[in-house]
């Protein structure tokens, strides 16, 4: 079975940390730009940041610059999304995807995972 697999969201102070995981299940992430995304509750999905497989080029939305940094590696088909500085304005559910392009539109992924939470309270 074809999936993707997110991980390590949590609740963390303002100001704090999370990695999150996207590992890939059923295929190799090699060939594929590989996007986070997130929604907040009312709000449409947007794209956070994505990572391309030619030459690892990255893409940051402007509200995430400079604080979160994504990375992968191939040999374990997983692609991280580093957090620091969180905001409680990042609370979302975090999404990974893929797509062939190197896009970071939603509506050129597939492939989605579940999801995992990230709240950012005091």
């Amino acid at each position: 079975q074809v999936q993707l697999v997110e991980s390590g969201g949590g609740l963390v102070q303002p100001g704090g940390s999370l990695r999150l995981s996207c590992t890939a299940s059923g295929f190799r992430l090699d060939y594929y730009t590989i996007g986070w995304f997130r929604q907040a509750p009312g709000k449409e999905r947007e794209g956070v940041s994505c990572i391309s497989d030619k030459d690892n080029n990255t893409y940051y939305t402007d509200s995430v610059k400079g604080r979160f940094t994504i990375s992968r590696d191939n040999a374990k088909d997983t692609v991280y999304l580093e957090m620091n500085s969180l905001k409680p304005e990042d609370t979302a559910v975090y999404y990974c995807a893929e797509t062939y392009y190197s896009d970071h539109r939603v509506n050129r992924y597939d492939n989605w995972g579940q999801g995992t939470q990230v709240t950012v309270s005091s």
